[in-house]
């Protein structure tokens, strides 16, 4: 038995509901689910393991597996018959991720950065209201330090983070300042009171910086990248040890971070305001 649903003000246009259609939302639902799943886990799975975390039976589960596996967003070892993420979901991120013009404005700049500071640069945006690295590039130092692109980063622990709580929405902040802050070590922001003086003073100079607040002797120096509407719309920033990077930096890294972003910002179509 069908239904039709006739839309307010618009009598010739109707749309057929069926019990099928449910169906088919709930299995495309279910496949977004288990790409997802597989996206986010740092080791193959077991099917018994992913029928569990979606709740499903094995043979539902092995339905959908087969089916990405054909298609390429899965691949299963062999060995192991364990499952993960297929080389078709980094294929696709790929295709689209160009499509982003903040990144593209950051990129050059963050090439910029990294000849001129031999630091690694991150380059971050807001993504479902969480602060998220969109690309690294390594540094020329000893020791290596970053995270990988797709990490969604705290917002009163990083300096990423302290940049979209000062530029971006309001509602970033009141959310910051009302909930719990994580203490990631002995030197992170945790009380809201300091947090608020933390992101009004990021406001102020333009700049962010976050030492020790995620791990002991590492630090970031972040700035702001606006749009043509003066509207914030990511972060560029130096990541590396406190030692080359301290909690007060250097006139000549300040000058280089927020240089860079001032020069993604005029690509995104950003005109400084005359002093």
């Amino acid at each position: 038995m069908q239904t039709s649903v006739a839309l307010a003000g618009t009598p010739e246009l109707a749309a057929e509901i069926s019990p099928s259609a449910d169906v088919g939302l709930e299995s495309v639902d279910l496949v977004l689910r288990l790409i997802e799943l597989l996206a986010r886990s740092a080791t193959p799975r077991r099917l018994t393991e992913i029928a569990n975390e979606l709740g499903i039976s094995k043979a539902r589960a092995h339905r959908h597996l087969r089916a990405l596996l054909r298609r390429g967003y899965v691949r299963q070892d062999l060995d192991s018959e364990r499952y993960e993420i297929g080389i078709k979901v980094m294929v696709l991120g790929e295709a689209v991720r160009d499509r982003f013009d903040v990144l593209t404005a950051m990129r050059p700049q963050m090439l910029r950065l990294r000849e001129a500071t031999s630091q690694t640069v991150t380059a971050s945006a807001l993504a479902d209201d969480s602060v998220v690295v969109l690309e690294l590039l390594p540094g020329r130092t000893l020791i290596e330090f970053g995270v990988r692109p797709g990490a969604a980063l705290d917002l009163h622990a990083s300096a990423h983070g302290l940049i979209a709580l000062a530029f971006g929405p309001a509602r970033l902040r009141d959310k910051a300042l009302s909930e719990p802050l994580k203490a990631w070590t002995r030197a992170t922001v945790t009380r809201p009171k300091e947090l608020g003086a933390a992101i009004e003073k990021v406001r102020r100079q333009g700049w962010a910086t976050a030492p020790d607040q995620v791990m002991q002797g590492v630090n970031a120096l972040a700035a702001p990248v606006f749009d043509h509407r003066a509207a914030w719309c990511g972060t560029l920033a130096l990541v590396g040890s406190t030692q080359f990077i301290p909690g007060r930096p250097p006139k000549f890294l300040i000058e280089q971070v927020t240089n860079a972003s001032a020069e993604a910002s005029r690509s995104m179509g950003w005109k400084a305001r005359a002093a």
